[in-house]
């Protein structure tokens, strides 16, 4: 898709936003990363502890709340 001159300098609110708040916290981006690092980048599970993971978990019922009779 190929913009006009015109629209190639368009920069809508939020990003001049987001823009402006990034130049006056300076440490920002960074503290995103380490907190990103904290929940999403972990390191790959090796297959002898994924087996060990999947034999640990509980089987849930399908209906927990539901008493036997």
């Amino acid at each position: 898709m190929i913009f006009s001159k015109k629209h190639s300098l368009y920069e809508s609110e939020h990003t001049r936003f987001i823009k402006e708040l990034k130049a006056q916290t300076p440490g920002m981006e960074a503290r995103q990363l380490e907190g990103r690092s904290l929940l999403w980048d972990k390191a790959p599970l090796s297959l002898d502890e994924q087996e060990r993971e999947k034999q640990s978990r509980l089987r849930q019922n399908a209906y927990p709340y539901q008493n036997k009779v």
